[in-house]
């Protein structure tokens, strides 16, 4: 079945990350994700401040790529604005799923009684992991050789590790 914004449902079922319809929101979203914990866990007292942090700062960067999505797409290829917001919609929304694994990570993490310095430490090395898978089957993806496959996985491990870096800069 062909959905309105041309792609088939089958293929949305099989991409439950939102890797192939929206990687680069899922990067995004994950980054986003990381560097809000790196720099919110030093600075907050709650889980709830955090939480509402991680959420409040990913919001705000799908707002302004959503913002993004809906100028490009009318400048570049003339959409009608409510036709190019569908499709910013539609492209985004990975940004903001991408919060998710994380933020549940940081919430477990509290609630099998981590303190809150360590379940910001266990949900950023969880986000190094998905930004580490990501890049990997982005690689296999793209016809990659395993060596390949393993300097994208490489790649994403280091923009993770990059974001530990500032965390232990900031903190």
């Amino acid at each position: 079945m062909t959905l309105r914004d041309g792609s088939d449902t089958a293929h949305r079922r099989r991409d439950l990350l939102g890797l192939v319809v929206g990687g680069e929101g899922a990067i995004t979203g994950t980054v986003v994700c990381a560097a809000a914990i790196a720099y919110g866990a030093g600075h907050v007292k709650s889980t709830g401040e955090l939480s509402l942090a991680i959420l409040g700062t990913v919001a705000v960067y799908w707002l302004a790529h959503l913002h993004a999505v809906t100028l490009g797409s009318s400048l570049t290829h003339r959409h009608h604005p409510i036709a190019a917001f569908r499709h910013a919609l539609v492209v985004t929304a990975p940004i903001f799923g991408a919060s998710i694994v994380p933020l549940l990570v940081l919430l477990v993490s509290r609630l099998a009684g981590a303190e809150l310095r360590t379940s910001a430490w266990i949900a950023l090395i969880a986000t190094i992991g998905l930004l580490t898978l990501y890049s990997y089957l982005a690689g296999a993806r793209g016809g990659l050789d395993t060596g390949g496959r393993i300097a994208s996985a490489c790649a994403g491990a280091a923009i993770g590790i990059l974001v530990a870096l500032l965390k232990v800069a900031l903190h």
